[in-house]
């Protein structure tokens, strides 16, 4: 973990709630694709935890929906303005798993890791394979910047409004998959969970206090017991989950 100042670069809308904010600084922290970084806002007592969509020296891209005081505060921010940031936070995905043809799975504003993620297995000389979930049209982003890279890309909405109608679960068929790697909101984690036999790893979105593993403020049970999102995780493999009743 490392404690930065970064210079936002852009900070634009990619859809009605979903920005993208490019920051340039030490990178270093960052090691793996899913790791995540805190952001220090003034006024406000808790860092708010974003994934890291994209990292390269001195440059990272966030991608953040606008839910709240903090990333409201975050979206209204312009080019030239400074930041602190914890980064190096979490323990990222696993690529050595991946197989010949890894399939990332990814909703809504669990996209984002996947991107990086993308990028590292097609380097690899991985078959990559993307779902992208979200409600309807009007929130879908990145599809292009992932068929960008080489990776074969579905997209599904609920609505049936772009690509496949229905949850990321419905696209699931379309082909084999040696390994899978998802992200998104818990409804999606566990029906992605009940829909796949082989393993995979599953990446939590969760409330944190600390960020880096003091407080236990976002610990969950596993089969080996009560473990950190932030610092155990946010990544936990299939064969380890308890979800809670």
């Amino acid at each position: 973990m490392k404690q930065s100042l970064f210079t936002i670069a852009e900070n634009t809308p990619l859809t009605e709630s979903v920005y993208r904010m490019v920051l340039l600084g030490d990178t270093s922290a960052i090691t793996r694709p899913g790791q995540f970084v805190n952001v220090k806002l003034e006024g406000r007592f808790l860092r708010r935890p974003i994934s890291v969509c994209a990292y390269e020296q001195g440059r990272l891209t966030l991608l953040y929906k606008v839910v709240g005081g903090g990333t409201e505060e975050m979206s209204r921010m312009a080019a030239g303005e400074v930041l602190d940031l914890l980064t190096g936070l979490g323990n990222g995905y696993d690529v050595s798993l991946a197989g010949d043809a890894p399939l990332l799975i990814g909703g809504g504003v669990g996209v984002p890791p996947l991107y990086q993620l993308a990028k590292e297995l097609l380097a690899l000389g991985k078959r990559v394979r993307v779902i992208l979930g979200f409600n309807t049209r009007a929130e879908v982003f990145y599809e292009e910047e992932f068929r960008a890279l080489g990776a074969a890309v579905t997209v599904t909405t609920v609505d049936g409004s772009h690509g496949t109608r229905g949850f990321v679960t419905a696209a699931l068929d379309e082909a084999p998959y040696t390994h899978f790697y998802t992200c998104g909101p818990e409804p999606m984690l566990k029906a992605v969970f009940a829909a796949t036999a082989t393993g995979g790893q599953f990446s939590f979105e969760e409330r944190m206090g600390c960020g880096f593993g003091a407080c236990m403020g976002c610990s969950c049970k596993t089969v080996t017991g009560n473990k950190r999102i932030c610092r155990e995780g946010p990544v936990l493999m299939k064969e380890e989950i308890l979800w809670k009743a």
